[in-house]
């Protein structure tokens, strides 16, 4: 059995919640227009957690993606420092295309109970691919940019964010965030909670800390 297998946190929350709402493996693949190999992949463990499915699940199941990533909960004030930013669980792939890279969700709020926000924050470091492709989808977006150059291919223009700037944007219009000109930056992204996922559809390795 792998390690990835005995610590299967994740894939233990959503059988839970799967059968909570009385769904059978097909039933939630059927909500999430999805393969029920991979319904069955995440719950056993044996399937690394892509982002674009956890979205598909949480939605159908009504719950946050916090709600899966979150390890312990803990009453009052959650105060966290810059060091104690902790990574939940790498995600392999953003989205099942040929630049999608790989992405490490970092929560600043893991372990507050009952919350209404997930913040996190996003690292990304190139991947190198040149053929991207843009995906649109509902819901609202604002990215604020922390350090180096953030790049967004919105429709047909292409925005540069530097530290400081921010971008809000309606997500219905097909786009891109990614590293610009190959190097790594980070940024802050907020959405809609039709919209879910700030940059569902990043590109290049990432890293992330934001709500859900």
């Amino acid at each position: 059995m792998s390690e990835k297998t005995k610590d299967n946190k994740l894939g233990k929350k959503i059988k839970t919640l799967r059968e909570a709402h009385h769904l059978t493996q097909q039933d939630l693949a059927d909500r999430c227009q999805c393969e029920l190999s991979t319904i069955e992949g995440l719950e056993a463990g044996e399937l690394p957690h892509s982002l674009a499915p956890l979205i598909k699940i949480t939605r159908a199941l009504g719950v946050r993606l916090g709600t899966l990533m979150d390890d312990d909960e803990a009453l009052g004030p959650l105060y966290i420092t810059q060091d104690q930013m902790e990574e939940v669980t790498r995600l392999k792939s953003l989205e099942t295309s040929s630049d999608a890279g790989e992405l490490s969700y970092f929560s600043l709020a893991a372990g507050k109970p009952s919350r209404h926000m997930d913040p996190f924050v996003i690292t990304i470091t190139p991947s190198g691919e040149t053929n991207h492709k843009l995906v649109g989808h509902e819901g609202e977006e604002w990215l604020y940019g922390m350090e180096g150059e953030v790049e967004i291919e919105y429709g047909k223009e292409i925005f540069v964010l530097h530290p400081g700037e921010s971008i809000y944007y309606d997500s219905i219009v097909p786009h891109q965030v990614r590293a610009h000109e190959g190097q790594s930056a980070k940024f802050w992204p907020l959405s809609t909670l039709r919209s879910r996922i700030a940059c569902a559809n990043i590109r290049g390795r990432q890293h992330v800390c934001r709500r859900q």
